[in-house]
Order: C-alpha cells, then structure tokens, then sequence
C-alpha cells in the first residue's frame, strides 16, 4: 500500500502503505532451537503497504502440499492487495483517497472492509480520549510527514485552521455498514495506525479458515502468533532499543496467540533549522510530541487493537500513558529516555501475564 510514513514500526524504517511505516524492529527468533525440527516450517513473503510482509507456517514432517501452499501464498497477496486497493493513501483511486478528496458531505459508499476501519477509528478514537486520530491526515501532511517530505512546517494559524477539520466525531457511520460521510467538507483521513495490523488480522482468520494453527505474522510490523514455532516452543520477538545507528534488542517477548505492535519516535522525524520533529502528532495540539517516551509496545488479542493503542499511548507520554494501561488492563512495555541517553523500562501490570490476551470488551466491537 503505497503511502507516506508517518509512523516508526516494528520490522524496520521501510516506508508503509496507507501512510505506514515501522517502528520498532521486531526480530523474528526461533527458541531452543532442535537439531532435528519434528515439524516443518513454510515462510511466504512480498512486498506490501510499501514495506514487506512475511507469514511462517508450520505444518507436519512432511510440510504443506504444493497446492496447498499455493492456495496460501495466493491468498495472502489477494487480501493484501485488496486492503492496499481501499485504503492507499498514496494511491489517489483508491476507496480511501477518493473520499479524501471529495467535498460532499453526502453519504460515501463504502467497501465493507474499508466501513470496518472506520469503525475501528471511531472506536478507538473514543476509547483513547482522541489521542488515536486517524483523520490527522490534514496535520500530518502539513508537518511533512506525507507525500511532500519537505513541507515548511505550520504556523499557529494553520495549525489552529486545520484542528478544526480534526476529530473522528466528523465522520457519520451509516447504520447499515455501507457508506461513511463527512461532517466537514476538509476532513481526511489516514488509516497508517490500523490498516497493517487490521490486515494481519484478516491474514490471520484466512489461515484459521484453512485449519492452521501454528503461524506468524508480519505485516509492516505489526505482528500475530498463533500456536507454537517449529520446534513446540512460543514464537519469539524482539523489540529494538530505541536508539539511532546500530541496532540492538532491548527485550525478547513470547507471542503467544496474540498480537504485538511497537510505535516509536527514533526512525521516521525530520529535523528543521536544527529542531527534531517526530511523525507522530498530538491530536490535541496539531504539533510533534516531545516527552521523553521512545516506544510503545501493545500486546492484545487483535493486531488492528494493538496497532492503534500503541500509536495512542505514544501520543499521551510516560504518565498518562502508564496510568490509562494500567486502569484498562492494557499489556503494555515503555522505554523512557534518560537524559544521559540510557533508558528506563516500565511495564504496565498487564504486560507480564502469561498466555494468551484478551481483547478488552467495547461497544460495538468490530
């Protein structure tokens, strides 16, 4: 999905579709590795949403037949590039775009995968207080976060006047799942914080439709496990220290039937007359973060969740952050920047529970 990238993500800085990118590299281990595996293991990859994606699948000694692993593969890159078709931001036919660009504030018919993102954002959007804010769009392009990377920052002025076609309350959900409409003429949105993990969610299904049940996930770092690796242990991830230049790991975590996703503000910023900028916007002022939180890690049982979530507790900043995980039960990891350039690693009281997540139950969940 070719898109501008206004976000950091977890498998890498590759630019993303919908206006996706990763923030937090997310290494794939394998734990306790066997000499001999008593299973196989088939990995499928591509190009994606302006990135790459990969899905490993495990499956007896024998592995997946080559119908079967055809049917996979096919598959996958079918859903991908139907999400990639409704919702580039890039793409100017795209659903997604299409309704950016127009100013009629009468009904906009809808593909049915393109309505359930939208009601995704409204969600979220209401559950987070406004700091997950898909329609941003207007924002992000202005602070040279989307297709024109060169952008003169906003003054107060335009910041103020483009705050006005902000809040997800703009857009009217039609009843019957079937059209959206604006309630401004200027409002756009972007679906970077949930479109990559609402399509490893749909990746996910389509393989438990088949009848697999040990798979990983990638979708521009957003990131399902389900059962177990190769050798019958937990798949493994590791999240990046969020630190310029070389790489290294700040924490290995199991997945185990559930999502991760990591957003961060060290990969994807821009620096002005000396001053860094970060891609990620805070609804509530129109401007760039600046608080001393790196990177969020969200674990739940859905990717679009986890996706979203960690964008919004980046968007409130260490306190808040931690004090609205740990009243909603929310896993969650934070790495805080020290001012001697170390870090420090707050867990929230969920994020250590073993096994699987359970999606916190809201009105009208997808």
């Amino acid at each position: 999905m070719s898109a501008p990238a206004p976000r950091d993500r977890s498998t890498g800085t590759a630019t993303s579709g919908c206006g996706l990118t990763a923030a937090v590299v997310a290494v794939l281990l394998s734990a306790c590795a066997a000499e001999v595996p008593a299973r196989r293991t088939a990995e499928f990859t591509g190009p994606s949403m302006g990135t790459t994606w990969s899905v490993k699948v495990v499956s007896g000694p024998d592995g997946l037949a080559g119908d079967d692993s055809r049917a996979i593969d096919r598959g996958i890159r079918d859903d991908l590039a139907r999400i990639n078709q409704l919702m580039s931001t890039w793409d100017v036919t795209s659903e997604l775009s299409r309704f950016n660009q127009s100013v009629s504030l009468e009904p906009f018919p809808v593909a049915p995968e393109t309505f359930e993102v939208f009601r995704w954002s409204v969600q979220l959007w209401e559950e987070t207080g406004g700091a997950m804010d898909p329609s941003m769009a207007p924002l992000i392009d202005a602070w040279g976060f989307g297709v024109d990377r060169s952008a003169i920052p906003p003054d107060d002025a335009t910041i103020d006047r483009l705050r006005g076609d902000t809040g997800m309350s703009l857009v009217e959900l039609g009843p019957d799942g079937r059209w959206v409409r604006k309630r401004r003429p200027g409002v756009r949105v972007d679906f970077s914080a949930l479109a990559p993990g609402y399509a490893a969610d749909r990746i996910a299904a389509r393989l438990a439709e088949r009848g697999l049940t040990d798979f990983l996930i990638d979708v521009s770092g957003e990131l399902v496990g389900r059962g177990t690796n190769g050798e019958g242990q937990a798949w493994q991830v590791a999240i990046e220290r969020p630190q310029a230049g070389e790489r290294a790991v700040a924490r290995v975590i199991p997945v185990v039937n559930r999502a991760i996703a990591t957003s961060g503000d060290y990969r994807n910023f821009r620096e002005v007359d000396g001053t860094r900028l970060t891609h990620i916007l805070d609804p509530r002022s129109g401007r760039p973060v600046h608080h001393a939180l790196a990177s969020v890690t969200v674990l739940d049982a859905l990717a679009v969740r986890a996706d979203a979530l960690s964008t919004a507790l980046m968007v409130m900043g260490p306190d808040a952050a931690m004090k609205f995980a740990t009243e909603r039960g929310v896993p969650a990891l934070f790495l805080i920047r020290r001012p001697d350039g170390s870090f420090d690693e707050w867990a929230s009281p969920a994020f250590d529970v073993p096994g699987p997540v359970t999606a916190l139950p809201t009105k009208d969940s997808p």
